[in-house]
């Protein structure tokens, strides 16, 4: 009878802890990147009432008979699938869509989540809710991301400055209308780029071609070709800084459209203040391949310049992409790499520790964190402004209550039907 007794006991113990299990569950229905936990029984030791025999020539073997000394909580287990998005609208939720973790440090220690509910801090830092700070790989000087480097707090300044970037190249491209001067009357065209310094200040640089050849043909030679060049700081000036010559032309006659020679002008620097030193105090390398000269109605001038350059900016917004690159949008019309979100992964997420806070921790099961980037080598992809819902299956979980509470009852039963035997027993006595 205690035998008995004492495996209705082990029945009560198991099944209150699916009911403490089921409970959490359920309590966690709503809370975002929860995984939620399985109870797994197995039966304890079994005692040994008479044992095996082998089948001999004159009878046949015989099974072992045992008596079971009840159950006991085997394993509780996480379910680490994926749970549903939920749609914040906020730039710094973010969900993992796939496997994988996101880092964060908190104290001395790194601790790992999928509840992706973040914000920014006075130091501009990206935080969780509870303060911890979430890491990854901070741009260098050039906004270049080594993602093979060492993981850090992540920060978004919001008076981070984008310095200016003085004009080095520039490119002209387009068409000269290579048509030869038949009545001697030069042509001249007029294209534009944007220089700026290391101060980011501005200094329209136009340039003028100037048609250089007035007779039409030549020993076989088209003599519409060649262009004379100069620039000036006002389309109204006198053009008095020249650079070298430029024509288009080949083995005679001239092929139609051909490209620009030489296909590189420069202006130097020069002295700064005089008339012929470059607006931004450094040399300007102006790209010529892509302007050609075409010769007739079809070829008329359409020239147009761009520059390398631009001015000093503030940051006005940023955004988290797929792969957790943080792009900055600057005042200037640029953009610029901030940063780039860390993501974890393990051999066996389901041996993490939960911490709690939605925090898990590694254990010897878990096997080491091996950061990378969102999307790529297994690791899910980022989707910005959406959170990651708890993956509690209510209609499951409202199951097993029902288990869990016939179970116990049963249990109980157990205790109680051995009570009633004892009780019996004593009486015999009387």
């Amino acid at each position: 009878m205690l035998r008995s007794m004492f495996s209705g006991v082990s029945g009560l113990r198991s099944h209150q802890t699916m009911m403490d299990v089921v409970g959490n569950n359920i309590a966690n229905v709503n809370t975002s990147g929860f995984k939620s936990s399985n109870v797994v029984f197995a039966d304890t030791l079994s005692q040994l009432t008479k044992a095996a025999g082998a089948p001999t020539e004159v009878n046949g073997g015989t099974n072992p008979s045992q008596v079971g000394l009840g159950v006991r909580v085997d394993a509780i287990t996480q379910n680490m699938t994926q749970g549903s998005a939920q749609s914040t609208g906020k730039s710094t939720d973010l969900m993992l869509s796939g496997d994988g973790m996101f880092a964060v440090q908190q104290g001395d220690g790194v601790f790992y989540t999928r509840n992706g509910s973040f914000t920014l801090d006075a130091q501009g830092s990206v935080v969780t809710n509870s303060g911890a700070y979430v890491m990854g790989w901070r741009p260098d000087d050039q906004g270049n991301i080594n993602t093979n480097g060492t993981v850090d707090r992540l920060v978004i300044p919001s008076d981070s400055v984008m310095a200016a970037k003085v004009t080095s190249e520039a490119a002209i491209s387009g068409n000269l209308d290579n048509t030869p001067n038949v009545d001697g009357t030069a042509r001249e065209v007029t294209s534009s780029f944007k220089a700026y310094d290391e101060q980011g200040n501005l200094t329209t640089v136009y340039l003028r071609f100037t048609n250089a050849d007035a007779d039409a043909v030549t020993a076989g030679h088209q003599k519409g070709n060649s262009w004379n060049v100069a620039w000036d700081t006002s389309p109204n000036g006198t053009f008095a800084n020249a650079l070298a010559p430029i024509n288009f032309d080949g083995t005679p006659p001239v092929a139609d459209g051909a490209a620009a020679t030489p296909d590189t002008l420069t202006i130097a620097a020069g002295v700064p203040g005089t008339p012929a030193a470059s607006p931004t105090g450094a040399p300007i390398a102006i790209n010529l391949e892509k302007l050609t000269g075409y010769v007739g109605a079809t070829g008329k001038s359409n020239v147009e310049g761009n520059g390398n350059g631009f001015p000093i900016g503030t940051l006005t917004s940023y955004s988290f992409g797929t792969d957790g690159v943080i792009t900055g949008s600057y005042s200037n019309g640029y953009k610029q790499t901030l940063g780039q979100v860390a993501i974890a992964r393990f051999n066996n997420s389901a041996g993490l520790v939960k911490e709690g806070g939605s925090l898990y921790s590694v254990s010897t099961n878990s096997g080491d964190p091996v950061y990378g980037i969102a999307g790529e080598a297994g690791r899910g992809a980022i989707l910005a402004g959406s959170l990651e819902m708890s993956n509690v299956d209510l209609s499951a979980e409202f199951t097993n209550l029902i288990l869990a509470q016939r179970g116990f009852q049963a249990n109980s039963r157990i205790i109680s039907a051995s009570d009633e035997i004892l009780q019996d027993l004593v009486n015999l006595k009387r």
